[in-house]
């Protein structure tokens, strides 16, 4: 019995550890800055509030369903949902995909509710205005709530990361957020012609370059690293990588790889409706720079598994390529 228990002591230390705030700060940092940087909400600021409603990371809500900054449901809320006690019992909690969407609704329920509006009129490095400022618009019923707010900030220090401020047009002095993608600024741009691997949807929540190529979400691998190591990074599970990227299991890795985060779609782009194959190609390579499902690729050009392509030979991207007779 006691070789027992110890034997799940050790499971508990290595399964059950719970996440430090230093270990916290140091992975949700980058995100931060980069919300303030786009929002202008400070990133101390940010991190304190995300600390305090997630417990570090650990709470329930950020556990299961997400939630990094205890936001309810609200009328408009048409995602996922989680029910836990709070003020009331049973209430309505959002429930994200990842932790990056949590720390995205924060910024876009901060910059486009009216009660809110005032703090945007503060300095980003002013987090003592901004931590008053969020208990007067009624973000917590916390009291104290500023005031945790500035112990969290001065004990770890979170206010060095306003310093970087770099105030981006994508949202800044608007109400209403804006994505990363660029409207469109006349009808005959909206019709252009997209390139494959299109950058104009790019940013950085965990340190890595996330873009999109035909609307689907990618990474490009690093030296050293693997499918684990992405996925968790990502907060995504490693079956989801090889599914989306067509691989399989025992699929290894290389510097310099297109990594999709999303299934891909099952046609190109519109203007990439056929691709003139080139010396070295593959109907996989063509499914990844395309972001065309392998499947979905072949079918639409009448291969097999076993069919192989040439040099020369056209693949249609987006239409069932005609049979000949």
């Amino acid at each position: 019995m006691l070789l027992s228990g110890v034997f799940l002591m050790l499971l508990l230390n290595v399964f059950g550890q719970k996440m430090t705030p230093e270990a916290y700060i140091k992975k949700y940092k980058t995100v931060a800055i980069e919300e303030m940087n786009i929002y202008g909400i400070p990133a101390s600021i940010t991190l304190a509030q995300g600390c305090l409603e997630s417990n570090f990371g650990n709470s329930t809500l950020a556990v299961k369903a997400n939630n990094h900054f205890g936001i309810k449901c609200h009328s408009s809320w048409t995602g996922k949902k989680i029910y836990q006690d709070d003020d009331k019992k049973h209430e309505c909690f959002r429930h994200y995909k990842s932790a990056w969407e949590s720390f995205r609704d924060h910024s876009e329920f901060l910059k486009t509710q009216k009660r809110y509006a005032f703090l945007f009129q503060y300095d980003v490095k002013d987090y003592k205005k901004w931590a008053y400022g969020l208990k007067k618009a009624g973000y917590a019923t916390s009291p104290t709530y500023p005031q945790r707010l500035i112990t969290v900030i001065e004990k770890y220090n979170l206010s060095q990361y306003d310093a970087g401020y770099k105030q981006n047009d994508v949202v800044a002095n608007n109400n209403k957020p804006e994505t990363h993608i660029k409207k469109p600024k006349n009808k005959r741009q909206k019709h252009r012609k997209h390139t494959a691997y299109d950058d104009n949807f790019s940013f950085n929540p965990f340190g890595r370059e996330v873009k999109t190529n035909n609307r689907v979400k990618y990474i490009i691998a690093k030296a050293n690293d693997s499918y684990y190591k992405i996925a968790e990074e990502m907060e995504m599970m490693k079956w989801e990588l090889f599914k989306y990227n067509n691989l399989p299991k025992d699929a290894t890795i290389t510097a310099g790889q297109i990594i999709y985060l999303q299934p891909k779609r099952h046609r190109a782009e519109r203007g990439q409706d056929k691709y003139t194959v080139k010396q070295g190609d593959t109907s996989y390579n063509i499914s990844q720079k395309f972001a065309i499902n392998l499947k979905s690729l072949r079918k639409k050009n009448n291969l097999s598994e076993n069919d192989t392509i040439s040099e020369g030979d056209v693949l249609w991207l987006r239409k069932r390529k005609p049979v000949k007779k």
